[in-house]
């Protein structure tokens, strides 16, 4: 495992696209919600005795999101009947202590900025979807915040701060004893990874993996801006030793070209992927779910991106 200086998103892409994987990845097709589109989803996950995505929703010319929880019914997501539905955009889940919990970014307006908005966290945690409830709400202007539960019951909060403290934005790292402790104060706490992101680009977190040698295996993404401010988004992994707070280098695993071609919500959002999660597979691959674009939801099937970091000791050990 070689640790060293930041890597941009250009050096990454270029080393993914020596592998020559050709893998491509298929289209996930949704109904029941209009002419709206569904993207930025995140992996299927067990509710009720069913295969569950919650996904964004909303008009293409539209921020207003709503996201709703689909099943697979006849090969398309259709939206599970009596399922709570939130105005939040980009959800995630995960469990903690037996318990579900979800969490989505809510926008509101910028309190400083006319005509402009801004973005919070928001977490509810229940035993299943119908009975999920508020119980923490990320600091103001903070997207791309994830938990994990350690082996020692303790749970992972990566963060992702921007502007003064993180730029563009830079992943944190905090440990916190219960849920209870998923505070503000405690967010702005976490402690900065080192070596990740050059200044002019940027990263998230959007899921983590506790991994059978005490790891975390880390799904996010890595991003950069081209001329006429075009985004350029692409799925990566990277491993962290949560004792000694330490990030392993990043690898991209998925970019745009691995996909069908497709609409964008702008122009400028052609070339975006967002990792909205990963299902290891018995096999020794795994199936990585992903928004397009802005736009479309798509999965794809490569090689268990993690497999690799579970041979490893844990570093210090």
């Amino acid at each position: 495992m070689k640790f060293g200086e930041s890597v941009s998103c250009q050096q990454l892409l270029t080393t993914y696209k020596r592998k020559n994987l050709r893998h491509f990845g298929k289209k996930l097709q949704f109904d029941g919600v209009g002419t709206c589109d569904v993207y930025n989803i995140t992996a299927p996950f067990a509710d009720g005795g069913e295969l569950v995505i919650a996904g964004r929703v909303e008009k293409r010319e539209s921020e207003d999101s709503e996201v709703i929880f689909f099943i697979e019914k006849d090969g398309k997501w259709v939206p599970k009947a009596g399922a709570p539905t939130f105005r939040l955009q980009d959800p995630f889940v995960t469990r903690i202590g037996g318990e579900l919990i979800f969490g989505g970014v809510q926008i509101f307006p910028h309190p400083e900025k006319a005509g402009q908005l801004s973005w919070r966290t928001k977490f509810y945690r229940g035993s299943n979807l119908n009975n999920l409830r508020p119980f923490a709400t990320g600091p103001d202007g903070m997207k791309d915040l994830r938990l994990v539960e350690l082996t020692d019951g303790k749970i992972g909060v990566f963060t992702r701060p921007q502007g003064k403290i993180g730029g563009r934005g830079t992943i944190g790292f905090i440990k916190i004893n219960t849920l209870d402790d998923l505070t503000v104060e405690n967010i702005q706490k976490a402690r900065l990874l080192k070596n990740q992101f050059l200044p002019e680009e940027w990263g998230g977190a959007n899921e983590v993996h506790l991994l059978q040698n005490g790891l975390l295996g880390v799904l996010g993404h890595i991003a950069c801006f081209s001329t006429g401010d075009c985004r350029h988004y692409y799925s990566m992994v990277f491993p962290f030793e949560p004792e000694l707070e330490i990030a392993g280098p990043m690898e991209i695993i998925a970019c745009r070209d691995d996909f069908p071609k497709g609409p964008a919500k702008r122009e400028t959002l052609n070339d975006v992927l967002f990792s909205g999660g990963l299902c290891r597979n018995e096999d020794g691959t795994a199936t990585l779910y992903v928004g397009v674009s802005d736009a479309e939801a798509h999965y794809i099937t490569i090689p268990d991106p993690f497999r690799k970091y579970e041979r490893i000791a844990p570093w210090g050990k």
